[in-house]
């Protein structure tokens, strides 16, 4: 276990290098100079040469890209264009309200999921399969910023039950373990979990049908084991690629929405960034992608250390 775990950490380096890379690259490859939303309308050439020195444009790209990576390392990604204030403080403060809206989504939209899967697996081409297998389908092809959009509408506007828009009281985006601001974040914790609640039911259920087709499943009943016994097994061996999936659906859910953070005005990185590319603050854009790729990248590598560890064939892989 300890060769395999460290042969997935070797293989995660290029990985994070080459999303460095991408990240420094946005700022070049975006059209027009990235002064721009520095520089008043007005300025002078002599000042946009000064900026150009001060930001270290006038350096090679690959010196550029060595520095840039280097006070990453140390914590520094620049500082707001719009604020001033440091892009580390602004990414992880939305980073935590993302993470927040991520795991609320997650344990609703995978309990669901698995549930769903489950019964429509073991009771399959039947009402109840068909049923789970709908509600499924509507999950996915259902927009998640339409469906919010409704949410307020029913929840918000005409029963006056959950609040619409913000973190917490008074437009606060600080969060806090309360009922006041939990009421915040049931409605885009529902939405957000729909898409992932269809996907993970969609798997498990072609999982659990496929596992139970098979030969040892009937050994099993044939040694007279009970079916909570035989349930057992077959989440044993569903559980590596259904882990596979819902890491995966974790990742898009960390990454934030744009539309539904914007939908419910939720204070996350999916907001932050819809701010950043109307506002053009390219380091506060650098940043955020930064991190949060770097948060997909180490999630993916828990999730295989956790099917490594869960399925020893995988290991031996």
């Amino acid at each position: 276990m300890f060769v395999y775990v460290t042969r997935r950490i070797v293989y995660v380096i290029p990985i994070v290098i080459s999303v460095a890379l991408v990240c420094f690259l946005l700022v070049h490859i975006t059209p027009g100079d990235p002064l721009v939303a520095i520089l008043p309308a007005d300025a002078s050439q002599e000042l946009a040469a000064q900026l150009r020195i001060a930001y270290g444009f006038d350096r090679p790209l690959p010196v550029q890209f060595g520095l840039w990576l280097w006070k990453a390392v140390h914590g520094d990604l620049g500082h707001s264009i719009a604020t001033g204030r440091p892009v580390l403080t602004e990414v992880m403060r939305a980073v935590g309200n993302t993470v927040t809206l991520a795991i609320a989504a997650a344990t609703i939209g995978f309990t669901l999921g698995l549930f769903f899967g489950l019964i429509a697996g073991y009771f399959r081409d039947t009402w109840v399969d068909k049923l789970a297998t709908s509600i499924a389908i509507a999950g996915v092809s259902v927009p998640h910023y339409w469906l919010g959009m409704v949410l307020v509408i029913i929840f918000s506007v005409q029963l006056n039950w959950l609040p619409a828009v913000g973190a917490g009281p008074g437009g606060s985006g600080a969060w806090g373990w309360d009922w006041e601001h939990i009421r915040y974040l049931i409605l885009p914790a529902i939405t957000t979990s729909v898409i992932p609640m269809g996907i993970v039911t969609r798997t498990v259920r072609a999982l659990t049908g496929d596992i139970l087709s098979q030969d040892f499943v009937e050994a099993l009943r044939a040694k007279g084991l009970r079916e909570t016994h035989v349930f057992r097994h077959v989440i044993k061996n569903a559980a590596p690629t259904a882990m596979a999936v819902m890491g995966l659906q974790l990742g898009y859910m960390l990454g934030g929405s744009i539309l539904i953070e914007t939908v419910f005005s939720w204070p996350g990185s999916g907001l932050l960034l819809n701010s950043a590319i109307f506002q053009r603050d390219l380091p506060l854009l650098q940043g955020t992608i930064l991190v949060l790729a770097l948060f997909f990248v180490c999630l993916n590598l828990m999730v295989d250390i956790a099917q490594a560890a869960i399925d020893p064939r995988i290991k031996r892989g």
